[in-house]
């Protein structure tokens, strides 16, 4: 009978423990959401910069003109290269003047 009421006991703590953990991870979560990645806004900042931007419309009429067609080998590798690279060099640039 002594066991028994050591086990009530003990499991009656524990009920509350596991609630006020849920409480701080809610916290967490609201804080998650307000961060913002750095790196995300720099690459929409570059990629509305004038040079990314005629490489975004080329890369954007090369997909128009290859899904227009039904049969063809283009790809438009080159031209998401070319993007890519442009986006990234903008990006380089303005990344590391964030960080702390």
């Amino acid at each position: 009978m002594v066991f028994e009421n050591k086990m009530i006991m003990n499991g009656e703590p524990d009920d509350e423990e596991e609630e006020a953990p849920a409480e701080e991870e809610g916290d967490e979560e609201e804080e998650e959401e307000d961060m913002v990645d750095p790196l995300e806004t720099i690459r929409a900042k570059c990629e509305a910069s004038e040079h990314c931007t005629h490489t975004r419309e080329r890369l954007e009429a090369c997909t128009a003109r290859v899904g227009s067609r039904s049969h063809t080998q283009e790809e438009c590798t080159e031209e998401l290269f070319d993007f890519l690279h442009a986006r990234d060099h903008c990006v380089a640039h303005k990344l590391f003047h964030n960080v702390k």
